[in-house]
């Protein structure tokens, strides 16, 4: 995670962390399927660097959704970051959930290097169950399955008495505790009792 000015304090602190999580074997399988749906190689070994303009981000989406952004290769750094916005709505149109996103800065400025790479690992499986004939990184996601029960078995369901109901008490017992009476402290045990209400 080179490239970054130097941290001081709490972002320190952070930088660190996120370091410590950083998975560089997922790293290389991110870019690795990148160059295989683009079918060009990253212009550097620097993964942070190679995706930084976007472009390259921008060449992925317009082959996953094709057509989807007319390409703008820039210097200016306001230019970039538009291009991984774009990248970023297209991920959110092929159905990446936010939560599985990066923000823009997490790349531009080397912020959070992790994140773009579960964003990628994300982005390979949503893009497989949007119909995109890639491969896909991690697991492939479940489909939904809905079931719907007749008005007869919602009934039935309804006769149904579970143990709680019963008055299962989960193997607790009452050992210990003094039936019916409670003792008050001082006063002879013999003489005064409060019952328990």
């Amino acid at each position: 995670m080179n490239g970054s000015p130097r941290k001081f304090g709490i972002d320190r602190e952070i930088a660190a962390k996120l370091a410590a999580k950083y998975d560089v074997g997922r790293e290389k399988e991110a870019r690795e399927w990148i160059e295989t749906v683009v079918g060009e190689q990253f212009p550097s070994d620097d993964f942070q660097a190679s995706l930084k303009d976007g472009v390259l981000l921008c060449k992925l989406m317009n082959v996953l959704i094709p057509g989807f952004y007319r390409l703008k290769a820039s210097k200016m750094p306001f230019v970039q970051m538009e291009n991984i916005a774009k990248f970023l709505e297209g991920c959110e149109k092929l159905g990446c959930p936010k939560h599985d996103l990066f923000q823009t800065i997490d790349l531009y400025e080397n912020k959070n290097l992790g994140q773009v790479v579960d964003a990628i690992w994300s982005l390979s499986r949503h893009a497989a169950k949007a119909g995109c004939n890639t491969p896909i990184l991690g697991p492939k996601l479940s489909d939904k399955h809905e079931v719907e029960f007749s008005e007869e078995v919602l009934n039935a369901g309804k006769n149904v008495i579970n143990t709680y109901q019963y008055g299962y008490n989960g193997g607790a017992n009452q050992s210990g505790q003094r039936s019916g009476r409670r003792e008050i402290g001082g006063v002879d045990p013999g003489r005064v009792h409060v019952p328990i209400v």
